[in-house]
């Protein structure tokens, strides 16, 4: 190995182990701003297919929707739906055949994202998830959604935040050609199991969003209950100002690059500002 080589390959190998390290910290970022434009686009093909419904389309599909809802008051819960009631549950406000329900906007968190029927990892994945057996959103009393999503998949922020909304919050949801807003009343962190403060109350119209907790831990899950407030279309919902939050997955690049490009930088100037060894006297 020549000389050359030998003085130079410490600065190849930290280049190197640089920027692998800087690959896998910016992966989250990088990943989850790909799935935000994926998310983005489930939702624009959903505004599309919309306007392409007549309002005849509209009435039918939400009369099915009330109707379906009408049929789970002073029923038991039940998330385990059989094959008849899961072909029924999914032909319920399936306006472009996608599974895509509509679509969820919380502007505190930085959140708009699909919601799809069902829980299934696949959905996820990608989504915002309704629980099955649980009420559709239609601006109706006695109906209880549940709206259940992921929290810190390194590939997608989903409801990481989730766990920074506090009772006063608001957020929005789009579906078909309405937009109902709600407003937090109600945050629990409760085990898998108990499963009582996701159920119909008479005369109320609940939204719970759902995710694991404790971060990374997943022993728990976050409810985040809202009801149903006023919405004026023109002004839209007034977000306090000092309410926005910006998550982990937003700041940690902004922060940490810079800090490993500046490290890299020292390590180079220190190195090349090194002075050969002297070479020894022969006798």
């Amino acid at each position: 190995m020549s000389k050359k080589l030998k003085k130079t390959l410490p600065n190849i190998i930290f280049g190197i182990i640089f920027l692998v390290g800087l690959g896998i910290f910016l992966y989250p970022s990088v990943s989850n701003y790909i799935n935000s434009k994926n998310q983005s686009r489930a939702i624009s093909g959903y505004q599309e297919a919309l306007s392409g419904l007549s309002q005849e389309d509209y009435d039918k599909m939400w009369e099915a929707a009330i109707a379906y809802n009408e049929s789970l008051t002073g029923k038991l819960m039940n998330f385990n739906l059989g094959e008849d009631e899961l072909l029924e549950y999914n032909s319920i406000l399936d306006a472009t055949g996608t599974g895509v329900i509509g679509y969820i906007e919380i502007e505190n968190i930085g959140v708009n994202l699909p919601i799809y029927h069902g829980t299934e990892e696949s959905v996820l994945q990608v989504g915002i998830g309704h629980l099955e057996g649980t009420s559709f959103p239609t601006g109706t009393d006695s109906t209880h959604a549940v709206l259940s999503g992921h929290r810190g998949l390194p590939s997608s922020k989903l409801f990481s935040d989730l766990d920074q909304m506090i009772v006063g919050d608001t957020f929005l949801l789009h579906i078909l050609d309405q937009t109902f807003a709600y407003q937090v009343d109600q945050i629990k962190i409760v085990l898998p199991e108990e499963t009582q403060d996701l159920a119909i109350q008479d005369g109320k119209e609940y939204v719970t969003l759902v995710t694991c907790t404790p971060y990374g831990v997943n022993t728990h899950r976050l409810l985040v209950r809202a009801t149903r407030v006023d919405y004026n279309e023109e002004t839209k919902l007034i977000v306090p100002a000092d309410a926005t939050r910006y998550g982990n997955l937003v700041v940690a690049p902004f922060i940490g690059a810079p800090a490993l490009l500046i490290a890299f930088i020292i390590f180079l100037a220190r190195t090349s500002k090194r002075p050969a060894g002297k070479k020894r006297s022969k006798k």
